[in-house]
């Protein structure tokens, strides 16, 4: 991702060199923000109806991922405990 956002950073011909620094270290060392470099949240939203997108964030974080681990089960959905109660509809 770094990689792709520094490649989109070096065809920006009208950026400013000092601009052009910062951002490049930004995108190395944070790779929410290469993500942003790469996508616009307000290009994902533009086209449907009804949604006007007023502010938009992208964050990370490192975690310890095992993919072994049955609490990374890729098929299940993200649901917290206290929700699998409920129905549909949110109400238990």
């Amino acid at each position: 991702m770094t990689k792709a956002a520094l490649q989109r950073l070096a065809g920006e011909t009208d950026m400013p060199a000092d601009e052009r620094v910062h951002a490049e270290d930004a995108v190395t060392e944070d790779t929410a923000e290469a993500l942003a470099y790469l996508v616009d949240p307000f290009d994902l939203v533009r086209e449907v109806p009804g949604v006007d997108l007023a502010q938009a964030s992208w964050s990370s974080e490192p975690i310890d991922y095992d993919p072994d681990s049955p609490e990374w089960d890729m098929d299940e959905d993200d649901v917290d405990e206290d929700d699998e109660d409920e129905g549909a509809d949110g109400v238990s």
